[in-house]
């Protein structure tokens, strides 16, 4: 059986590729100006992308927050572990009010238009950029401060 604490891990790498992929995907498509919002080919799966992002990123925020304690109950105490677990929290909170808006725009069929579609595009950037730091710190507690690593 898998430790808790190694679950997390596992996890972090598809929040990470589906809203890369996500980000990517719209910039492109926006800037070749598709829509990304209403119910296309592309829009399914661009929103697909948004709620997958969203849930994998509340997988490894659970996993992560368990992960965290495993590590501090075995003596880990570094600013660092609170700054992933901060970022964590902001990352999958943005990423799932993000999937909710998106569901929405699929839902009603709006093919969001004109200058607000580079919101889109300025939000998904921001969220790349989000999920990047978070990554780092979480780096930062395997490589230079090896929590929950055998040794």
């Amino acid at each position: 059986m898998i430790p808790i604490e190694h679950i997390h891990p596992i996890l972090v790498h598809f929040p990470i590729v589906f809203f890369i992929s996500l980000a990517v995907l719209d910039i492109v498509a926006l800037a070749r100006g598709h829509d990304v919002s209403a119910r296309t080919a592309l829009g399914n799966l661009s929103t697909a992308l948004a709620v997958l992002a969203a849930v994998s990123a509340i997988a490894a925020f659970i996993f992560g927050d368990e992960a965290l304690e495993i590590a501090e109950a075995a003596g880990f105490n570094n600013p660092v572990g609170e700054i992933h677990e901060n970022l964590g929290t902001l990352t999958a909170t943005l990423f799932s009010m993000w999937a909710i808006v998106r569901v929405y725009w699929w839902l009603r069929n709006i093919a969001v238009q004109g200058g607000m579609k580079w919101l889109i595009a300025i939000a998904e950037a921001g969220g790349a950029m989000l999920i990047v730091f978070t990554a780092y710190y979480g780096g930062l507690l395997v490589y230079t401060y090896g929590v929950n690593i055998a040794r």
